[in-house]
């Protein structure tokens, strides 16, 4: 029999046994050609407005997601060849070599990988229509999607499929050579010793836990993160991380120390699950603690995602508030850019103001009045309470001010939050106007803009006007004393979103009169910012969720390694008459103590994170923690799914002859 017909009668009588490795490979080449295929659609890229972008990221994320799969799939080849090292150590001690066997798992792989590269292709074109139309959904483009199937695509999802082959013939190949022939047949007969348990050790990883959410709950305006920033986050981070590990590898322990000297210890199948526990801890320790850190992170980083997209509409408005704006360029300029911007019949005019300013010069660091001074211009524009009010009540903001005398407020737009001062409190600002001098009393920094960020149709956003409102006392005193003004345009058009064209029309009447000219278009930032955010929370959810299958699943392989490895002690206990209710009991319970503590203790970490600092930038925004909460509920039910499915499993296997 040649080595070919030797591996499709093995695959054919153990199909069984093949099918969860066989689905695992499947699941990889669905998730790359879904993915990979949106790069190369055209009635996608057609709708794109930074289509160059948007394939750039997608590549980014697509590298990402192919080294999840790869994890993944070599964590099920490795889970599938325990299995086999019976058969294996069998076929060398008939004389096979290791290069014949090595042969013979390269065609099993091939032939494994040939029946996965159609049937993810086939699922994937599928998949990839429904993503595509979900992806312009979250951007608002009304576009169908067709069900296609790129040839780049499919190119490089073959590419990925030979090399997972090679990776996979390597690691089989090492696997084979590395374990001797005895311990092929003895691989199972191994048990592990339980770990030794310190009450001490399990009462530290409770401390270092409680610890680390004290200085979370505390919040950033607490004395240790406003005066030891640097030694509360080491703190948080340590804690979390060695609680975590001391948590399974000896407050697991502690705690089934304790169940097994209860007096109803023996009562009931508890005996049964608490002992066969204790033998896993030591090696799962560390497997759980990563899963648990990880799975925190990959939380949070949808959560942020999220939230980024949901806010993105209303962050876009808050910087950015006119629809095009601009420096005055003198009459007749000023006169051609009316007429340019009045002419456009899918844009048309509903509203014009003109707003003056006086640029002052500051004579101190712009830093006590403007947070994050880098991203604003060094000189700030001083604007009448009046001329402020006007502009509020027009926008419908609740966002007024009452000053007197030398009082200013500073809109700082891109704070956390506004803050206000008393009169004693309040930073003193000096500026110079002419040969005017005056030092104003900062009472208030407003998360509010004015006038929005320059922009450019290309490079999108630049710098921030510095607007200090001042009274209109204060204001006509410099006016009148030879103050420089300066008068800004502001138009609002319909549709102006998408106002693109006569953008940058506009822009390069304004750049081609004075280059450093003030200009700002809603449009050049709206497509840029609704793109890229809904690609980045299209990209991290696709991701978080294949890095918490590929997670979850580690469990999950080791739970069925470990049920293969007991289907000897549940066919004494059958013997002995536990009945088979009692055995899927025992089972339940047992999975449950492995699934829950991981999922439990992620999504704890994340959210005392989530709720302590994400929330409090966001607040107004009451729709986040729904998002947060189906962020959770997303990852509760892979786990949920991935459980139910362990413990389907691992009662078929224990159940099997051994």
């Amino acid at each position: 029999m040649s080595l070919m017909e030797l591996t499709l009668r093995n695959v054919r009588r153990n199909f069984r046994i093949y099918t969860i490795y066989l689905l695992a490979m499947i699941a990889g080449v669905v998730i790359h050609f879904t993915f990979s295929s949106l790069m190369f659609k055209e009635d996608i890229l057609s709708a794109m407005r930074n289509s160059a972008n948007f394939q750039t990221g997608v590549m980014i994320a697509s590298a990402a997601i192919f080294l999840f799969i790869i994890f993944f799939i070599l964590y099920a080849n490795s889970f599938f060849m325990k299995q086999r090292k019976k058969e294996i150590g069998l076929y060398l001690l008939l004389g096979m070599s290791e290069s014949q066997v090595t042969r013979m798992l390269f065609y099993e792989t091939i032939a494994l990988g040939a029946v996965s590269l159609v049937s993810g292709i086939l699922l994937g074109g599928l998949l990839s229509k429904w993503f595509g139309m979900l992806l312009m959904k979250l951007m608002e483009y009304d576009q169908t999607v067709s069900l296609s199937f790129p040839i780049e695509a499919i190119g490089t999802t073959v590419a990925v499929v030979l090399a997972i082959a090679v990776i996979i013939s390597v690691q089989n190949l090492v696997m084979s050579r590395r374990v001797q022939l005895v311990e092929l047949f003895r691989a199972k007969a191994a048990m592990e010793k339980p770990p030794r348990i310190s009450a001490w050790l399990a009462l530290l990883a409770v401390l270092l836990l409680g610890e680390a959410y004290g200085l979370i709950i505390a919040g950033r305006g607490s004395y240790m993160w406003v005066n030891h920033a640097q030694l509360s986050l080491a703190l948080v981070a340590a804690g979390i991380i060695a609680g975590t590990w001391l948590f399974f590898r000896q407050f697991t322990g502690w705690m089934l120390l304790r169940l097994q000297k209860r007096a109803r210890y023996f009562e009931g199948n508890q005996m049964l699950w608490t002992s066969a526990l204790r033998f896993r801890t030591r090696s799962s320790a560390m497997n759980l603690s990563f899963i648990t850190l990880f799975s925190a992170a990959l939380i949070l980083l949808t959560s942020f995602v999220a939230i980024n997209y949901s806010v993105q509409f209303t962050a876009t408005a808050a910087n950015l508030p006119n629809d095009i704006a601009f420096e005055s360029l003198g009459s007749g300029k000023d006169k051609e850019l009316d007429q340019l911007i009045r002419s456009s019949t899918e844009h048309p005019v509903t509203d014009y103001r003109a707003l003056e300013a006086i640029r002052v010069t500051p004579g101190t660091g712009m830093e006590s009045a403007f947070e994050n001074a880098e991203y604003f211009e060094t000189e700030p524009l001083l604007v009448p309470q009046s001329v402020y009010q006007a502009f509020i009540e027009f926008r419908g903001d609740e966002e007024r001010v009452q000053l007197s005398g030398n009082e200013a407020v500073a809109l700082s737009q891109g704070r956390d939050m506004s803050v206000s001062y008393s009169r004693d409190d309040a930073p003193a600002f000096p500026i110079q106007s002419g040969s005017n001098a005056i030092e104003l009393s900062i009472v208030a920094l407003k998360d509010y803009a004015l006038l929005g960020w320059a922009s450019d149709p290309l490079t999108s956003m630049s710098k921030k006007p510095a607007v200090l409102v001042v009274t209109d006392e204060v204001y006509n005193s410099l006016r009148q004393g030879g103050a420089e003004v300066r008068t800004y345009h502001i138009y609002e058009i319909e549709d102006a979103g998408n106002a693109e064209q006569l953008s940058a029309q506009v822009h390069a009447v304004v750049k081609e009169a004075n280059p450093n000219a003030y200009y700002s278009s809603f449009s050049d930032v709206y497509s840029k910012q609704i793109e890229g955010s809904s690609l980045m929370l299209f990209s991290a959810a696709f991701l978080a969720v294949i890095a918490l299958f590929t997670l979850a699943s580690v469990i999950y392989f080791n739970q069925l390694r470990e049920a293969t490895e007991e289907q000897r002690q549940y066919s004494i206990l059958r013997k002995i008459g536990v009945q088979h209710r009692h055995i899927v009991s025992t089972i339940r319970k047992q999975l449950l103590f492995v699934f829950a503590p991981p999922l439990v203790l992620g999504l704890l970490h994340s959210w005392l994170i989530i709720d302590s600092y994400i929330l409090e930038s966001v607040q107004g925004y009451e729709h986040i923690t729904g998002i947060i909460a189906g962020t959770m509920l997303a990852y509760f039910l892979i786990y949920f799914l991935l459980y139910s499915s362990a413990v389907n499993v691992y009662s078929r296997i224990v159940n099997r002859k051994p």
